[in-house]
Protein backbone atom coordinates (compact mmCIF):
# COMPACT_ATOMS: atom_id res chain seq x y z
CA UNK A 1 0.00 0.00 0.00
CA UNK A 2 2.73 2.34 1.36
CA UNK A 3 5.17 1.37 -1.76
CA UNK A 4 1.97 2.16 -3.88
CA UNK A 5 1.33 5.82 -3.27
CA UNK A 6 4.76 6.50 -2.91
CA UNK A 7 4.97 5.04 -6.58
CA UNK A 8 1.98 7.42 -7.65
CA UNK A 9 3.48 10.69 -6.11
CA UNK A 10 6.95 9.79 -8.23
CA UNK A 11 5.10 9.46 -11.45
CA UNK A 12 3.02 12.61 -10.92
CA UNK A 13 5.92 14.44 -9.99
CA UNK A 14 8.01 13.07 -13.11
CA UNK A 15 5.13 14.27 -15.22
CA UNK A 16 5.20 18.49 -13.80
CA UNK A 17 8.77 18.11 -14.26
CA UNK A 18 11.16 15.04 -14.62
CA UNK A 19 14.38 16.83 -13.54
CA UNK A 20 13.17 18.89 -10.55
CA UNK A 21 15.13 18.95 -7.87
CA UNK A 22 16.56 15.47 -8.71
CA UNK A 23 20.27 14.65 -9.24
CA UNK A 24 19.92 15.23 -13.22
CA UNK A 25 18.81 18.59 -12.26
CA UNK A 26 21.74 21.54 -13.69
CA UNK A 27 19.82 23.94 -12.80
CA UNK A 28 21.26 26.77 -10.51
CA UNK A 29 18.60 26.14 -7.75
CA UNK A 30 18.78 22.65 -8.35
CA UNK A 31 22.65 22.91 -8.08
CA UNK A 32 21.89 24.77 -5.14
CA UNK A 33 19.47 22.73 -3.28
CA UNK A 34 22.06 19.31 -3.55
CA UNK A 35 25.24 21.29 -2.66
CA UNK A 36 24.32 23.51 -0.23
CA UNK A 37 25.24 23.27 3.39
CA UNK A 38 21.78 22.34 4.93
CA UNK A 39 23.19 21.89 8.51
CA UNK A 40 24.74 24.83 8.05
CA UNK A 41 21.50 26.53 7.03
CA UNK A 42 19.50 25.53 9.56
CA UNK A 43 21.90 26.78 12.63
CA UNK A 44 21.75 29.86 11.19
CA UNK A 45 18.07 30.04 10.45
CA UNK A 46 17.17 29.17 14.14
CA UNK A 47 19.63 31.85 14.61
CA UNK A 48 17.89 34.91 13.10
CA UNK A 49 14.66 33.31 14.56
CA UNK A 50 16.28 33.42 17.65
CA UNK A 51 16.74 37.11 17.36
CA UNK A 52 13.82 37.93 16.54
CA UNK A 53 12.22 36.34 19.46
CA UNK A 54 14.76 38.64 21.17
CA UNK A 55 14.53 42.04 19.68
CA UNK A 56 11.04 41.67 20.26
CA UNK A 57 11.83 41.24 24.23
CA UNK A 58 14.04 44.41 24.28
CA UNK A 59 11.89 46.51 21.51
CA UNK A 60 9.97 48.08 24.35
CA UNK A 61 12.66 49.30 26.55
CA UNK A 62 14.74 50.54 23.61
CA UNK A 63 11.26 52.49 22.20
CA UNK A 64 10.74 54.18 26.17
CA UNK A 65 14.40 54.86 25.97
CA UNK A 66 14.37 56.78 22.61
CA UNK A 67 11.22 58.30 22.94
CA UNK A 68 11.02 61.55 24.36
CA UNK A 69 8.90 65.60 23.61
CA UNK A 70 6.98 64.73 20.68
CA UNK A 71 8.92 61.95 19.56
CA UNK A 72 7.32 58.29 21.06
CA UNK A 73 7.96 54.90 19.37
CA UNK A 74 5.40 52.13 19.39
CA UNK A 75 6.39 49.33 22.00
CA UNK A 76 7.14 47.21 18.98
CA UNK A 77 9.10 49.55 17.01
CA UNK A 78 12.18 48.11 16.46
CA UNK A 79 10.78 44.37 16.04
CA UNK A 80 8.95 45.30 12.86
CA UNK A 81 12.17 46.89 11.69
CA UNK A 82 14.21 44.50 12.24
CA UNK A 83 11.75 41.67 10.52
CA UNK A 84 11.87 43.74 7.81
CA UNK A 85 15.54 43.64 7.33
CA UNK A 86 14.91 40.28 7.75
CA UNK A 87 12.61 39.76 4.93
CA UNK A 88 15.75 42.05 2.89
CA UNK A 89 18.46 39.84 4.59
CA UNK A 90 17.45 36.63 3.96
CA UNK A 91 17.04 37.01 0.30
CA UNK A 92 20.18 38.87 -0.39
CA UNK A 93 22.00 35.99 1.89
CA UNK A 94 20.34 32.93 -0.28
CA UNK A 95 21.14 34.83 -3.49
CA UNK A 96 24.73 34.74 -2.98
CA UNK A 97 24.95 31.47 -1.81
CA UNK A 98 23.69 30.16 -5.23
CA UNK A 99 26.41 31.99 -6.75
CA UNK A 100 29.65 29.91 -7.91
CA UNK A 101 33.21 30.55 -6.05
CA UNK A 102 34.88 32.46 -8.95
CA UNK A 103 31.40 34.63 -9.20
CA UNK A 104 31.99 34.75 -5.27
CA UNK A 105 35.41 36.38 -5.48
CA UNK A 106 35.51 38.71 -8.07
CA UNK A 107 32.30 40.28 -6.27
CA UNK A 108 33.97 40.20 -3.13
CA UNK A 109 37.50 41.95 -4.22
CA UNK A 110 34.99 44.34 -5.89
CA UNK A 111 33.67 45.15 -2.32
CA UNK A 112 36.34 45.37 -0.89
CA UNK A 113 37.45 48.12 -2.77
CA UNK A 114 34.36 49.94 -2.63
CA UNK A 115 33.99 49.90 0.82
CA UNK A 116 37.52 50.51 2.14
CA UNK A 117 37.39 53.79 -0.50
CA UNK A 118 33.83 54.44 1.71
CA UNK A 119 35.82 54.08 4.95
CA UNK A 120 38.35 56.34 3.97
CA UNK A 121 35.51 59.35 3.71
CA UNK A 122 33.90 58.45 7.08
CA UNK A 123 36.51 60.75 9.20
CA UNK A 124 35.79 63.64 6.50
CA UNK A 125 31.68 63.28 5.78
CA UNK A 126 30.63 61.23 8.24
CA UNK A 127 28.01 61.88 10.98
CA UNK A 128 29.48 62.27 14.63
CA UNK A 129 27.19 59.88 17.07
CA UNK A 130 28.10 60.01 20.84
CA UNK A 131 31.46 61.16 20.12
CA UNK A 132 32.07 58.59 17.13
CA UNK A 133 31.99 59.17 13.33
CA UNK A 134 31.26 55.44 11.78
CA UNK A 135 28.72 56.01 9.74
CA UNK A 136 27.78 57.79 6.05
CA UNK A 137 24.56 58.77 5.41
CA UNK A 138 22.99 58.03 1.96
CA UNK A 139 19.63 60.47 2.56
CA UNK A 140 17.43 57.31 2.83
CA UNK A 141 19.57 55.96 5.94
CA UNK A 142 23.15 55.45 7.24
CA UNK A 143 25.74 52.84 6.07
CA UNK A 144 28.35 51.62 8.19
CA UNK A 145 31.29 50.86 5.81
CA UNK A 146 33.25 48.74 8.45
CA UNK A 147 30.61 45.90 8.79
CA UNK A 148 29.91 45.34 5.35
CA UNK A 149 34.14 45.74 4.37
CA UNK A 150 34.38 42.76 7.53
CA UNK A 151 33.13 39.97 5.20
CA UNK A 152 34.33 40.98 1.96
CA UNK A 153 38.08 41.75 3.68
CA UNK A 154 38.59 37.84 4.54
CA UNK A 155 37.52 36.62 0.93
CA UNK A 156 40.64 39.83 -0.24
CA UNK A 157 43.31 38.17 2.27
CA UNK A 158 42.13 34.57 1.03
CA UNK A 159 42.60 35.44 -2.35
CA UNK A 160 45.70 37.35 -1.91
CA UNK A 161 47.23 34.42 0.69
CA UNK A 162 46.11 32.16 -1.82
CA UNK A 163 48.56 33.64 -4.74
CA UNK A 164 51.73 32.22 -2.76
CA UNK A 165 51.36 28.77 -4.20
CA UNK A 166 51.58 30.19 -7.88
CA UNK A 167 54.24 32.53 -6.98
CA UNK A 168 56.83 32.36 -4.13
CA UNK A 169 58.63 35.50 -4.41
CA UNK A 170 55.16 37.80 -4.31
CA UNK A 171 55.17 40.10 -0.65
CA UNK A 172 52.29 38.93 0.57
CA UNK A 173 52.91 39.25 3.78
CA UNK A 174 53.93 42.84 2.86
CA UNK A 175 50.79 43.71 1.24
CA UNK A 176 48.45 41.64 3.52
CA UNK A 177 50.10 44.08 6.57
CA UNK A 178 49.96 47.18 4.74
CA UNK A 179 46.30 47.00 3.69
CA UNK A 180 44.95 45.29 7.33
CA UNK A 181 47.20 48.54 8.83
CA UNK A 182 45.51 50.72 6.92
CA UNK A 183 41.83 49.85 7.65
CA UNK A 184 43.13 49.32 11.55
CA UNK A 185 44.34 53.22 11.36
CA UNK A 186 40.80 54.42 9.84
CA UNK A 187 38.80 52.02 12.25
CA UNK A 188 41.11 54.05 15.47
CA UNK A 189 40.71 56.78 13.71
CA UNK A 190 36.88 56.57 14.20
CA UNK A 191 37.09 55.07 17.26
CA UNK A 192 36.14 51.75 16.81
CA UNK A 193 38.53 49.95 19.09
CA UNK A 194 36.66 46.60 18.69
CA UNK A 195 36.47 46.50 15.06
CA UNK A 196 39.92 47.10 15.01
CA UNK A 197 40.79 44.13 16.98
CA UNK A 198 38.33 41.94 15.30
CA UNK A 199 40.44 43.17 11.75
CA UNK A 200 43.91 42.05 13.06
CA UNK A 201 42.74 38.94 14.98
CA UNK A 202 41.27 37.38 11.49
CA UNK A 203 44.36 38.39 9.48
CA UNK A 204 46.31 36.94 12.18
CA UNK A 205 44.61 33.49 12.34
CA UNK A 206 44.47 33.83 8.29
CA UNK A 207 48.20 33.95 8.15
CA UNK A 208 48.49 30.95 10.57
CA UNK A 209 46.49 28.95 8.05
CA UNK A 210 48.26 30.05 4.73
CA UNK A 211 51.16 28.57 6.57
CA UNK A 212 53.45 32.02 7.35
CA UNK A 213 56.52 30.93 9.30
CA UNK A 214 55.99 30.73 13.08
CA UNK A 215 58.66 32.85 13.78
CA UNK A 216 56.78 35.82 11.93
CA UNK A 217 53.28 34.33 13.78
CA UNK A 218 55.30 34.92 17.19
CA UNK A 219 56.59 38.68 16.34
CA UNK A 220 53.26 39.42 14.92
CA UNK A 221 51.74 38.23 18.32
CA UNK A 222 54.17 40.20 20.67
CA UNK A 223 53.94 43.46 18.02
CA UNK A 224 50.00 43.04 19.18
CA UNK A 225 50.74 42.76 22.79
CA UNK A 226 52.84 46.14 22.64
CA UNK A 227 50.27 47.79 20.50
CA UNK A 228 47.66 47.36 23.26
CA UNK A 229 49.98 48.70 25.66
CA UNK A 230 51.04 51.09 23.68
CA UNK A 231 47.32 52.05 23.13
CA UNK A 232 46.72 52.33 26.71
CA UNK A 233 49.07 55.10 27.04
CA UNK A 234 48.39 56.90 23.48
CA UNK A 235 44.85 56.11 22.56
CA UNK A 236 42.15 57.87 25.22
CA UNK A 237 39.38 55.56 23.98
CA UNK A 238 41.21 52.61 24.70
CA UNK A 239 42.62 53.80 28.00
CA UNK A 240 39.09 54.40 29.08
CA UNK A 241 38.07 51.43 27.96
CA UNK A 242 40.81 49.41 29.96
CA UNK A 243 40.81 51.55 33.07
CA UNK A 244 37.13 50.87 33.40
CA UNK A 245 37.23 47.12 32.82
CA UNK A 246 40.10 46.41 34.96
CA UNK A 247 40.22 49.22 38.27
CA UNK A 248 36.61 49.42 37.90
CA UNK A 249 37.06 53.43 37.37
CA UNK A 250 34.95 55.57 35.34
CA UNK A 251 31.75 54.86 34.30
CA UNK A 252 31.69 51.31 34.07
CA UNK A 253 27.49 51.63 34.58
CA UNK A 254 27.18 49.76 31.33
CA UNK A 255 28.33 46.42 31.76
CA UNK A 256 27.25 46.38 35.60
CA UNK A 257 24.06 46.71 34.55
CA UNK A 258 23.99 44.11 31.96
CA UNK A 259 25.60 41.50 34.30
CA UNK A 260 22.82 41.88 36.85
CA UNK A 261 20.03 42.25 34.19
CA UNK A 262 21.62 38.99 32.34
CA UNK A 263 21.45 37.08 35.98
CA UNK A 264 18.16 38.65 37.42
CA UNK A 265 15.95 36.00 35.42
CA UNK A 266 18.01 33.00 36.64
CA UNK A 267 18.31 29.67 35.04
CA UNK A 268 15.05 29.74 33.61
CA UNK A 269 14.22 33.79 33.05
CA UNK A 270 10.90 35.44 33.82
CA UNK A 271 9.28 35.05 31.00
CA UNK A 272 8.84 36.80 27.47
CA UNK A 273 8.12 40.38 28.55
CA UNK A 274 8.60 40.24 32.39
CA UNK A 275 12.11 41.52 32.52
CA UNK A 276 12.18 44.99 34.01
CA UNK A 277 16.44 45.90 34.54
CA UNK A 278 16.11 45.78 30.83
CA UNK A 279 14.50 49.15 30.56
CA UNK A 280 17.90 50.72 32.73
CA UNK A 281 20.28 49.25 29.74
CA UNK A 282 21.58 51.53 27.60
CA UNK A 283 21.03 49.50 24.27
CA UNK A 284 19.13 46.80 24.95
CA UNK A 285 18.19 45.84 21.63
CA UNK A 286 22.09 45.73 20.28
CA UNK A 287 24.81 45.87 22.34
CA UNK A 288 23.22 43.97 25.31
CA UNK A 289 20.81 42.10 23.82
CA UNK A 290 22.13 38.99 25.43
CA UNK A 291 21.35 40.26 28.58
CA UNK A 292 17.74 40.79 27.71
CA UNK A 293 17.57 36.99 26.55
CA UNK A 294 19.42 36.25 30.31
CA UNK A 295 16.62 37.73 32.38
CA UNK A 296 13.46 37.03 30.35
CA UNK A 297 14.65 33.39 28.73
CA UNK A 298 17.17 32.25 31.48
CA UNK A 299 21.05 31.41 31.78
CA UNK A 300 20.28 28.39 30.01
CA UNK A 301 18.88 29.91 26.79
CA UNK A 302 22.28 31.74 26.84
CA UNK A 303 23.75 28.54 27.23
CA UNK A 304 21.99 27.48 24.04
CA UNK A 305 22.97 30.32 21.99
CA UNK A 306 26.49 30.13 22.66
CA UNK A 307 26.32 26.45 22.16
CA UNK A 308 24.29 27.54 18.58
CA UNK A 309 27.36 29.53 17.78
CA UNK A 310 30.12 27.38 18.41
CA UNK A 311 28.52 24.48 16.00
CA UNK A 312 28.44 26.89 13.36
CA UNK A 313 32.18 28.01 13.48
CA UNK A 314 32.47 24.20 14.45
CA UNK A 315 30.60 22.69 11.22
CA UNK A 316 32.43 25.12 8.60
CA UNK A 317 36.02 24.27 10.05
CA UNK A 318 35.19 20.48 10.49
CA UNK A 319 33.79 20.87 6.81
CA UNK A 320 36.77 22.23 5.46
CA UNK A 321 38.88 18.86 6.43
CA UNK A 322 37.61 17.43 3.39
CA UNK A 323 39.08 20.51 1.29
CA UNK A 324 41.22 20.77 -0.77
CA UNK A 325 41.33 24.14 -2.41
CA UNK A 326 43.47 26.76 -0.69
CA UNK A 327 41.73 29.78 -1.33
CA UNK A 328 37.80 28.24 -0.14
CA UNK A 329 40.21 26.85 2.99
CA UNK A 330 41.27 30.26 3.85
CA UNK A 331 37.88 32.59 2.59
CA UNK A 332 35.35 29.86 4.64
CA UNK A 333 37.65 29.33 7.94
CA UNK A 334 38.32 33.54 8.05
CA UNK A 335 34.57 33.67 7.52
CA UNK A 336 34.10 31.49 10.18
CA UNK A 337 36.74 32.58 13.02
CA UNK A 338 35.10 36.48 12.09
CA UNK A 339 31.69 35.71 12.52
CA UNK A 340 32.55 33.60 16.14
CA UNK A 341 34.86 36.18 17.33
CA UNK A 342 32.41 39.01 17.32
CA UNK A 343 29.67 36.78 18.87
CA UNK A 344 32.33 35.68 21.35
CA UNK A 345 33.38 39.26 22.43
CA UNK A 346 29.65 40.78 22.48
CA UNK A 347 29.01 37.94 25.32
CA UNK A 348 32.17 38.38 26.76
CA UNK A 349 31.09 41.96 27.36
CA UNK A 350 27.66 41.66 28.77
CA UNK A 351 29.17 39.44 31.14
CA UNK A 352 32.34 41.42 31.94
CA UNK A 353 35.36 39.77 30.67
CA UNK A 354 35.70 42.13 28.24
CA UNK A 355 35.62 45.83 28.20
CA UNK A 356 32.19 47.88 26.34
CA UNK A 357 33.19 47.78 22.75
CA UNK A 358 30.09 48.59 20.92
CA UNK A 359 29.86 45.16 19.32
CA UNK A 360 26.82 43.82 18.03
CA UNK A 361 25.50 39.73 18.32
CA UNK A 362 25.87 38.62 14.66
CA UNK A 363 21.82 37.78 14.10
CA UNK A 364 20.21 38.44 16.94
CA UNK A 365 21.01 42.48 17.62
CA UNK A 366 19.06 44.75 15.92
CA UNK A 367 20.53 46.65 13.03
CA UNK A 368 20.03 47.00 9.33
CA UNK A 369 23.71 47.25 8.30
CA UNK A 370 24.61 44.56 11.22
CA UNK A 371 21.86 42.78 8.96
CA UNK A 372 22.71 43.06 5.66
CA UNK A 373 26.24 42.66 5.90
CA UNK A 374 26.35 39.25 8.31
CA UNK A 375 23.56 38.22 5.23
CA UNK A 376 26.71 38.72 2.77
CA UNK A 377 29.11 37.24 4.91
CA UNK A 378 27.08 33.84 5.75
CA UNK A 379 25.80 34.06 1.75
CA UNK A 380 29.42 33.67 0.74
CA UNK A 381 30.21 31.47 4.10
CA UNK A 382 27.37 28.88 2.56
CA UNK A 383 29.13 29.78 -0.97
CA UNK A 384 32.52 28.49 -0.44
CA UNK A 385 31.42 25.69 1.59
CA UNK A 386 28.96 24.32 -1.28
CA UNK A 387 30.11 20.75 -2.44
CA UNK A 388 28.75 18.46 -4.15
CA UNK A 389 27.77 14.88 -2.38
CA UNK A 390 27.39 12.59 -4.97
CA UNK A 391 30.94 13.47 -6.81
CA UNK A 392 32.78 12.02 -3.93
CA UNK A 393 31.00 8.86 -4.15
CA UNK A 394 31.63 8.19 -7.86
CA UNK A 395 33.46 5.45 -8.86
CA UNK A 396 35.09 7.52 -11.56
CA UNK A 397 36.75 9.62 -9.11
CA UNK A 398 40.15 9.53 -8.40
CA UNK A 399 41.97 10.36 -5.52
CA UNK A 400 45.28 11.00 -4.02
CA UNK A 401 46.43 8.23 -1.68
CA UNK A 402 49.36 10.32 -0.25
CA UNK A 403 52.02 8.21 -1.63
CA UNK A 404 54.95 9.30 -3.72
CA UNK A 405 55.17 8.57 -7.32
CA UNK A 406 58.75 7.21 -7.84
CA UNK A 407 60.15 7.18 -11.44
Amino acid sequence: MIKSISGQIKAKAALIDPDRYGRSDTSALGRWFWEIDKVLLLLVSVLIAIGLIAVAAASPAAAERYSGGNVRFNELYYFWRQLAWIALGVPVMIGISMMPRERARRISLFGAAFFFGLLLFVPIIGPEHNGARRWIEFGVGQVQPSEFLKPFFVIAMAWLLSLRETDKTLPIFTLSAAVTGMIAFLLMKQPDFGSTIIFGSVWLAMLALAGVNLRILIGLAVAGVIGVVLAYFFYDVATMRIDEFLFGTGDNFQTQNAMRTLTAGGLFGMGPGGGTRKFGLPEPHTDYIFSVIGEEFGLIACLAIAALYLGIVARVLIKLLDEDNSFAILAAAGLAIQFGLQALINMMVNVQLAPSKGMTLPFISYGGSSMLALSIGMGLLLAFTRRNPYLTRSPYVVKWSGEQLTA
